[in-house]
């Protein structure tokens, strides 16, 4: 049985975790699975936004599959890393350098790896319902994935993540993906380059000086005066003012 399901509509695909018996635990056969769907995706002109969810109503993903998690660091520090760590930080990089909108739908618990996938995402909507963690420290280990909330390992609610800016809006469980699906249907419609050069100014300029950031800002905004999509959106702009 296939642990990642995908489906296509109008421009916006859905990626569901899909380990249901195991809480949408992220094993290695899964995360490669995510990782080659997002390249497949990206690549996909037809795909103009993407959303990742979990299946059920309990869980968006537990985290990593610690059972087998556990037999690469019986294996010593060099599987550990090369297995899991490297695995694992090379999902959340890309999921934060995508190009295209990517919306993370988050239907229940995101533990682990599931809330660190959250905190990569451009996007995140939560279920009333979610609750987010960083359980690492409680097994003797850091959150490897990349992190925040490390130290004690408690739970919060769906509200308090809001509040702390791990996800941007709380909506009721039911209307989730709906909510998801609006939310992207709105970025895609606009251009895809434009969408992509807003992308890029954030995330390259989110570690660096203020001079930096407006410098990659800049430049995100040349490369987009010589494109159709901006001579499209002004003549749009003045036609509607002129009407």
């Amino acid at each position: 049985m296939t642990t990642l399901l995908r489906e296509a509509k109008d421009g916006i695909a859905v990626l569901t975790l899909h380990r249901p018996d195991k809480l949408n635990a992220l094993d290695y056969a899964l995360i490669d699975a995510l990782e080659a769907a997002l390249d497949e995706l990206e690549a996909d002109r037809a795909v103009r936004a993407v959303i990742l969810t979990g299946s059920g109503d309990r869980a968006f993903s537990a985290g990593a599959d610690i059972d087998e998690f556990a037999g690469s660091v019986e294996a010593g520090v060099e599987r550990a890393l090369r297995d899991f760590v490297r695995r694992g930080q090379r999902l959340t990089r890309q999921i934060e350098g995508y190009p295209k909108p990517l919306i993370v739908a988050v239907n229940g618990i995101a533990f682990g790896a599931g809330c660190e996938i959250t905190e990569a995402a451009p996007l995140a909507l939560a279920s009333d319902r979610a609750r987010f963690a960083k359980p690492e420290i409680r097994l003797g280990f850091p959150p490897p994935f990349g992190g925040q909330m490390i130290l004690t390992a408690e739970p919060i609610d769906a509200q308090q993540a809001v509040s702390i800016g791990l996800v941007n809006r709380v909506v009721e469980h039911t209307a989730l993906l709906s909510d998801a699906r609006l939310l992207a249907d709105q970025i895609a419609r606009h251009s895809p380059a434009a969408v992509a050069a807003c992308l890029r100014s954030v995330t390259r300029g989110l570690n660096v000086s203020i001079d930096e950031g407006l410098a990659i800002e800049a430049t995100q905004f040349a490369a987009m005066v010589p494109t159709p999509d901006i001579r499209r959106g002004i003549d749009a702009f003045l036609s509607r003012r002129k009407g």
